[in-house]
């Protein structure tokens, strides 16, 4: 009777984002006549895709029983990277930077990834070593040169969606290897990271923090005002960024409903689905969430996951952050500011359990559609942003009632003493 209990009380907190989700579109239709126009949703769906992207990497992390302060941080850098790589025509700081953690991120990635194919092989420890640090030389130096002979060019848009990430990804990584290897706390590891990271993000940018605007080529009578911009540019080693980025966070695709942000959000939902649920690392993430012991008994390398979930995360921020920038046209060391705090809002309201161990990234998507949406209502309904910071912290504690099963339970219990 206990267990059918609690299996009743866990599918009814399921439900309940749902059914918020439906009620909230009822409200917002009955608030205002622009809510379902396909202006305002697309809108909606590309401005808070960044945030959702931050949630995936998150739920990972807190799945572990973790917390990731820095992702916010990590985007700022991310932007301040992508915009001075994109505009750049000569070696900068953000090419400094972003070449060699690029390289050694592919140097650590392909050497670990030959070790582990090198298994099946017949070699000796020697020469699996050496030919796993072989590997890793060899294309790291093939993404140095290559990476630094656009240095002098601009950075095209599969080459900030490649250097930018890892290079986030990297950070991640070691704030995971601070963690797992030094047995250091989440928290003091990714708030260290976090305060890290914008500062090295105002080194970069100069200037105390210099915001580094993004520029395209017009048409027509505008062509003619860009050269002018242009022959500034050149002065100060830059040039006009290339169309294509503009598109990456502008353009919008399946009969132009769907931004490509939200494409890219939900591509990180599937790639975290499969890995949870179609993977023996999810098995082992849930596992180190819910006993860390236990799965280190059963002989899950727990440092290993922990390493991994803080560079997914990591990476997925970076990658907010190149979204950013192509979609408000700008870097700066502020853009990820407090983004940290509503991707673990989103996550919370999702499903996922702060203690680790349990939560779903469906969960997550829908949270993120319900803060999301929350906050146009509010817009559209003329409510000040002060309001609607109350309204918000109200409803991320309903919504951790819900989800923990507190009002099925009372329901319960209130069911039972009316029927004594």
């Amino acid at each position: 009777m206990a267990k059918g209990g609690a299996a009743w009380r866990r599918a009814l907190a399921g439900w309940y984002l749902v059914l918020g989700l439906v009620l909230l579109f009822v409200v917002g239709t009955v608030v205002s006549p622009n809510f379902l126009t396909k202006e305002n949703l697309r809108n909606v769906a590309q401005r808070d895709s960044i945030v959702g992207i931050l949630a995936v990497g998150m739920t990972l992390v807190i799945l572990t029983a973790g917390i990731d302060l820095s992702v916010g941080s990590l985007l700022s850098l991310g932007s301040v990277l992508c915009a001075m790589l994109v505009m750049g025509r000569a070696w900068n700081a953000a090419s400094y930077v972003a070449v060699p953690t690029t390289s050694l991120a592919v140097f650590l990635g392909v050497a670990y990834v030959a070790w582990r194919l090198l298994r099946s092989v017949r070699l000796g420890p020697v020469l699996r070593v050496l030919g796993s640090l072989a590997a890793g030389v060899v294309l790291a130096a093939g993404a140095a040169v290559w990476l630094s002979s656009l240095a002098s060019r601009g950075f095209g848009v599969v080459a900030v969606l490649i250097c930018v990430p890892l290079t986030t990804g990297l950070l991640g990584a070691l704030s995971g290897t601070l963690i797992a290897k030094c047995k250091l706390q989440p928290f003091i590891v990714t708030l260290a990271m976090m305060i890290a990271a914008v500062g090295l993000a105002k080194i970069v940018a100069g200037k105390g923090g210099e915001v580094h605007s993004l520029y395209y080529r017009g048409e027509g009578e505008e062509a003619e005002m860009d050269d002018v911009v242009e022959e500034i540019l050149a002065k100060q080693d830059r040039g006009l960024a290339p169309q294509s980025f503009n598109q990456l966070g502008k353009r919008h695709l399946v009969w132009r409903w769907v931004p490509v942000p939200a494409l890219f959000f939900l591509g990180a939902v599937g790639v975290a689905f499969f890995l949870l649920t179609r993977t023996p690392f999810g098995r082992y993430t849930y596992a180190v969430g819910g006993n860390e012991e236990a799965a280190r008994l059963s002989g899950v390398n727990v440092d290993r996951v922990k390493i991994a979930v803080y560079a997914f995360s990591g990476l997925l921020s970076g990658l907010a952050g190149v979204l950013f920038c192509a979609q408000f046209d700008q870097g700066t060391a502020i853009a990820g500011s407090t983004k940290e705090l509503e991707a673990i809002a989103a996550v919370v309201i999702g499903g996922t359990s702060l203690m680790g161990g349990r939560g779903r990234v469906q969960g997550t998507l829908a949270g993120v559609l319900f803060f999301a949406y929350l906050t146009n209502i509010l817009n559209l309904a003329g409510y000040r942003s002060e309001h609607q910071q109350v309204v918000t912290g109200l409803t991320i504690v309903i919504a951790v009632i819900l989800q923990e099963g507190w009002l099925a339970r009372w329901i319960q219990m209130l069911k039972a003493k009316l029927t004594r």
